[in-house]
């Protein structure tokens, strides 16, 4: 079973203003999936406190997959994007791409997600919206490779044709 991490950015939500319902919603779809939610964490949108986070869950508490929800968008303080391409090793840019397209046949606005997904030593880390309707529909669009991508970012040498 993989470990996974939830961080939300969200000033309000940091501030106890707004309950964080999209954390939990993730959540729900990982356990559905035979993920166990490790760690949880609602932080404000500052690079540096997200940044941080994304490093304390990979590299120090070691998780397989780190998913964020919040900050994805074109607002002066949709950070998390930044805040994740600072701290990766690697981009997975068909992630990112296959969400965006999974959301435009929902909405139009999908085309201004700024959305990241990558790899840092050996975690999968990937941003969602912070809307719960959307942090849903983003995730489903990647979940059935998520299995996939985490035994490949941990050294699965097996053929791809042969895996999951």
């Amino acid at each position: 079973m993989f470990q996974a991490g939830i961080i939300t950015v969200s000033d309000k939500g940091s501030q106890g203003k707004r309950e964080d319902l999209s954390g939990p919603a993730i959540a729900e779809m990982l356990a559905g999936a035979a993920i166990q939610i490790k760690k949880t964490l609602i932080i404000p949108d500052e690079v540096d406190q997200i940044a941080n986070a994304i490093i304390q869950f990979a590299d120090v508490e070691q998780l397989d997959l780190i998913l964020t929800t919040g900050g994805t968008g074109v607002s002066p303080r949709d950070l998390t994007p930044d805040a994740t391409l600072k701290v990766l090793d690697k981009e997975i840019p068909g992630m990112a791409e296959a969400m965006r397209i999974a959301s435009m046949k929902i909405t139009p606005n999908a085309m201004i997600s700024r959305a990241v997904a990558g790899i840092r030593g050996r975690c999968l880390i990937i941003n969602l919206p912070g809307s719960p309707k959307g942090a849903k529909e983003n995730l489903a669009s990647v979940l059935p490779a998520l299995k996939h991508a985490i035994e490949k970012i941990k050294g699965d040498d097996r053929d791809c044709a042969m895996s999951s």
